[in-house]
């Protein structure tokens, strides 16, 4: 959709504004933290390097691009009266409409008369002395707040395959995150896209149906299962609407925020017909239900993630035609679930295209460089009129990373995180004062604008307290730092999860010094997240320090 809407002025150049908080990004944790922050009655200004609102559903335009939480959970929950008057269109929705929903939501808010767009976030400096943040963009404009509120997401730095010639090629080449504002034509085309995770399993069904030849480069398979998407009727929105109190509440019980609860038995002590039964319905269900509604123990148990895996690995078999092409399409170096399942609309039935290629690049064909005609392997060079390089993001810490972030005697946040991030709750970090994290290392991952909005509601409270008794500072204790970390790595250390290379576990090929597993988020029950948070709260941040 074309930006078209008004945008809060700049200073001219020379002049540092000055705010009681400064934002990073204006995707939902940004929009959500102004709200609260205009609430509490404080100045603030959010920074933003798109054109307009959205954060991820603002960046990611490439075709096939959805959410894989239910709609009707995934939007704000604040307003009753925005909850109300938004009709979701479908039960999975897809980037167009998230963008529109984001964009009413920035409209009945009036959000945008305190955004800056096209202005990128190159450095955030503490001075001490002066209990302050000195922010500087890309055009060296700065500005200078009381408190600083990252809200960068955990999927924003996106990544470009570290394959030689890369720049050479000739034609069109795209990453997903950055995908033109205008639909990409692949009709006659032949393309090539590197990569088969969760965004090219979106992406792929949708290109093939257009390319006259797409051929596709797997690095590693991903496990996925099916999304079952649907429309929504009007009648089922008005059922919906009169029941979203006791879906939220619904939500806030279950370990990730969604509307699934893992089934309290272990799976080899269920029978197997049950079992596979069980599987069955899960897998012809919409949404997270196989992943998250499965047996509690398939992500933790290695011979019970190996039945599942088996179970899964049969329905490929089943969907693709090709014995060979399904084969290569089943994950061997990790089990179902251990990597987060993306969730698919004919994935595995686009390679019965005749218009469909896929390479295996780790077994059969390692890809030696990107040329200027296309791509060339260890057999042969293909020649390509675009290339797609879904190839992912430097999870978590990654934003982060590219923002020089400096706290006290001129810490760098990036060394203080080098071999790994230490916070408390994932939303404060030692040495950083008046930094608040939404959606930081180590705090609870799931169903996204929840998690968002239990963060910003923690922060938000926080920064109450700090006015009602005249602080103009708080930090973490280092105590309490060290508490969490413990409790995070100790959380993840029985998953088996943790035991496979991801954006989750920090290792991304592409980026240079992310060889090595680290723990990027709490990977405990998100209800026990949420108790901790709110007796931290009642207790009156007895936890922090205040001056």
């Amino acid at each position: 959709m074309p930006d078209t809407h008004v945008v809060a002025e700049r200073p001219a150049q020379d002049q540092v504004a000055t705010y009681d908080a400064i934002v990073i990004g204006a995707g939902i944790s940004g929009m959500f933290m102004l709200y609260r922050l205009r609430e509490l009655g404080m100045t603030a200004r959010v920074f933003e390097a798109g054109t307009n609102v959205g954060g991820t559903w603002y960046w990611n335009r490439y075709p096939g691009a959805r959410f894989d939480s239910e709609s009707w959970t995934y939007g704000f929950s604040f307003s009753k009266e925005l909850m109300q008057e938004w009709d979701w269109k479908e039960h999975f929705s897809p980037q167009p409409d998230t963008l529109e929903y984001l964009n009413h939501v920035a409209d009945k808010f009036d959000l945008r008369r305190d955004m800056q767009f096209r202005s990128t976030v190159t450095a955030a400096h503490w001075d001490d002395a002066a209990n302050q943040w000195t922010v500087t963009l890309e055009s060296g404009q700065q500005a200078k707040s009381r408190f600083l509120c990252t809200a960068i997401g955990i999927l924003s730095a996106h990544t470009l395959p570290a394959i030689s010639g890369r720049d050479s090629f000739h034609g069109p080449a795209y990453h997903p995150a950055r995908w033109p504002h205008t639909p990409v034509d692949f009709t006659g085309q032949r393309v090539g896209i590197i990569g088969t995770g969760a965004t090219a399993i979106q992406a792929i069904p949708e290109i093939a149906k257009q390319a006259q030849q797409l051929t596709i480069f797997q690095r590693r398979p991903n496990w996925a299962a099916p999304l079952h998407n649907a429309r929504i009727s009007k009648e089922e929105m008005e059922q919906i609407k009169s029941h979203y109190e006791e879906i939220y509440a619904h939500c806030a019980t279950t370990p990730m925020w969604f509307i699934h609860q893992a089934d309290r038995r272990n799976t080899l002590e269920v029978p197997p017909d049950e079992r596979e039964a069980f599987w069955e319905k899960l897998y012809a269900e919409p949404g997270f239900g196989i992943w998250l509604g499965n047996f509690r123990d398939i992500g933790v148990n290695e011979k019970a993630n190996a039945a599942i895996s088996e179970f899964i690995a049969g329905k490929i078999r089943q969907r693709v035609k090709d014995p060979k092409v399904a084969e290569k399409l089943i994950p061997k170096d990790h089990g179902f679930g251990a990597r987060r399942v993306p969730l698919e609309s004919g994935y595995f039935e686009a390679y019965n295209r005749d218009n469909v290629t896929l390479i295996d690049t780790l077994q059969d064909e390692p890809i030696e460089r990107i040329t200027p005609k296309g791509i060339r392997t260890t057999k042969q060079e293909y020649e390509f009129d675009v290339l797609i390089y879904a190839t992912g993001f430097d999870g978590v810490t990654g934003a982060f990373d590219r923002i020089d972030i400096r706290g006290t005697n001129g810490l760098r946040l990036k060394d203080a995180w080098a071999e790994s991030p230490r916070t408390y709750l994932g939303m404060l970090a030692e040495g950083f004062p008046n930094m608040l994290m939404v959606l930081g290392p180590h705090t609870a991952r799931g169903n996204i604008p929840q998690a968002i909005e239990h963060s910003v509601e923690f922060q938000a409270g926080m920064l109450r307290f700090v006015q009602q008794h005249n602080y103009t500072r708080v930090e973490t204790r280092p105590e309490q730092v060290g508490d969490w970390t413990r409790t995070v790595i100790k959380a993840a250390e029985k998953l088996l999860s943790s035991k496979v290379d991801s954006w989750q576990t920090g290792v991304n090929r592409n980026v240079e010094g992310r060889a090595v597993r680290r723990v990027l988020g709490y990977n405990g029950n998100g209800v026990h997240f949420r108790r901790t948070t709110d007796e931290v709260a009642k207790g009156g941040y007895k936890e922090l320090m205040f001056r």
